[in-house]
């Protein structure tokens, strides 16, 4: 199965507010031995959002969707999921549950008393507002829940608040609870080198021969330019199954050898 990521947020693509999310889903998926197949951010706009999540939901894919999803004018995660299941909003009775006790808590907490019937109470339910049939996400942090919805074949997506305190332990929630299966099911072996003055053209034909002689391993090349602190370099490695991607590394530091690179191992 592939792993995609969806990150909302006009604050996000402004700059307003750096992203934490990519890198920590990242990690939360390496650790479980999976990988992030692709991401995307989108700004607070429901046209785009949710013809986005139109084509997501028909790829089969297991889609984390972070943010979007409060209860203010500009949050539209909610509506748009809908939209392109096409179903209607409803209030989830338990999600309606969870709010109305965070909100007793919160006045507890304050020293006073909580009407549930208030106004801005009625309007906290509208965090409970998911696509009709939508599965809960529990919420360690507050209560509020995320919630899931079902996509083509064996994916699904699950929605999560902007704020990392809540999404994190959200998705490792979803991650143990739904998908403990498929951890550490493809052994994988990652090797690298710091190869110094020498130009991508020149260790092109290497990295082909690799590929072509290992046909299960995946050759990268990442370049830094110089700096006043650091010389030009280019991080030249393999990737995929241990044994081959093992074999493909020794090869290519006997070809380095060989070509006389200068290189130290990462």
């Amino acid at each position: 199965m592939a792993f995609g990521l969806i990150i909302i947020g006009d604050e996000i693509l402004s700059g307003r507010r750096a992203d934490q999310h990519f890198a920590k889903v990242v990690q939360l998926l390496g650790e479980r031995g999976l990988q992030l197949s692709w991401a995307e951010y989108l700004g607070d706009d429901p046209a785009r959002i949710t013809a986005t999540l139109r084509r997501t939901l028909t790829s089969g894919d297991i889609v984390f969707s972070c943010g979007g999803i409060g209860a203010t004018p500009d949050d539209h995660t909610r509506q748009c999921a809908a939209a392109a299941l096409d179903v209607p909003l409803a209030l989830h009775p338990q999600a309606r549950q969870l709010i109305q006790e965070r909100i007793l808590d919160m006045a507890r907490e304050a020293g006073k008393s909580a009407d549930l019937e208030a106004p801005e109470n009625l309007q906290r339910l509208k965090m409970g507002e998911f696509p009709q049939g939508a599965q809960l996400i529990p919420n360690p942090f507050n209560k509020i829940p995320g919630f899931a919805v079902q996509g083509a074949g064996s994916g699904a997506h699950y929605f999560v608040p902007g704020f990392p305190v809540m999404a994190w332990p959200m998705i490792e929630w979803v991650l143990d609870t739904h998908y403990s299966s498929l951890f550490h099911q493809s052994p994988w072996l990652e090797r690298a080198v710091l190869v110094f003055g020498t130009m991508e053209s020149t260790l092109t034909p290497l990295m082909e021969k690799i590929e072509t002689q290992f046909p299960s391993v995946k050759v990268f090349s990442l370049p830094s330019v110089a700096t006043a602190q650091s010389r030009a370099l280019i991080e030249l490695g393999v990737k995929g199954e241990p044994e081959q991607a093992s074999s493909a590394f020794a090869f290519m530091l006997a070809e380095l050898d060989n070509m006389q690179v200068e290189y130290r191992q990462n």
